[in-house]
C-alpha cells in the first residue's frame, strides 16, 4: 500500500465532558497532529466537523474530527471524502482500541472493528473498509459490562501519560507514513511501548 494519504481522521464524542475521556483517543492525536504544523481546526458545517490542512513533505494533507457523536462518524468522513474526491484507500482514521493496552498503537489496514465510528464510515462508505487505521490501545477493562464505562471514563494519570507518550510516537511514525511508506512506519510504532508507572 502506498502512503498516498490524502485525509487523516480523528474520532470522538464533542463537547467538553467527553474532551478527557478514553473513547477521544482519535480526537487526541489528530489535535497533536495539527499542534504540531501550527494548524488550528476549524468548524465546517458541511462536513459536520472540525478541519484542517497540513503539508507533511510533499503531500497535502486534510485533517477532519466529526463532531457527530462517534457512532454517527461516517456522515462526516462521507461527505469529507466525496466532496474532496479521495478514495478510500487514501483514509487514515485514528480510534482509540480496547483490545491494546494504554502505551501500544498500531496501524491496520481494513478488516472490522467492534468501534462504533469505524462501523458506521464502514457503512456510509458503501461498506468498503480498506482505510488505514490508527489503533490507539485505550485497555479493556475485563467484562463486556464495563466497556461502556470504560470508554466514556477518564483515564487515570499514568495511563494517561502512556496514551499521550503512544500518541506523540504515532504522530512522529505518520510522518515516516507520508513521507516513505507504511513498512517503515509500522516497523518503528509496532516496536514501541510506553511505560504505564503505576
Amino acid at each position: 500500500m502506498s502512503s498516498d494519504i490524502r485525509l487523516i481522521v480523528g474520532l470522538g464524542n464533542p463537547g467538553p465532558e467527553y474532551e478527557h475521556t478514553r473513547h477521544n483517543a482519535g480526537a487526541w492525536f489528530l489535535n497533536e497532529l495539527a499542534a504540531r504544523y501550527n494548524t488550528p481546526l476549524k468548524p465546517e458545517s458541511k462536513f459536520f466537523g472540525l478541519t484542517g490542512r497540513i503539508t507533511v513533505g510533499t503531500q497535502d494533507i486534510r485533517l477532519l474530527y466529526p463532531t457527530t457523536f462517534m457512532n454517527k462518524s461516517g456522515q462526516a468522513v462521507a461527505a469529507f471524502a466525496n466532496f474532496y474526491r479521495i478514495p478510500v484507500e487514501n483514509i487514515l482514521v485514528a480510534f482509540d482500541e480496547l483490545d491494546l493496552p494504554p502505551g501500544i498503537a498500531k496501524y491496520k489496514v481494513g478488516g472490522s472493528s467492534s468501534q462504533n465510528g469505524i462501523r458506521d464510515i464502514v457503512a456510509k462508505m458503501g461498506n468498503n473498509k480498506d482505510f488505514l487505521r490508527l489503533r490507539i490501545g485505550i485497555g479493556h477493562p475485563g467484562h463486556k459490562s464495563r466497556v461502556t464505562g470504560h470508554v466514556l471514563g477518564k483515564p487515570p494519570a499514568n495511563e494517561k501519560h502512556a496514551i499521550d507518550d503512544a500518541i506523540d510516537e504515532a504522530v512522529r511514525c505518520t510522518e515516516i507514513l507520508i513521507k516513505n511508506d507504511l513498512k517503515q512506519a509500522q516497523n518503528r510504532l509496532h516496536s514501541f511501548k510506553a511505560d504505564v508507572q503505576g
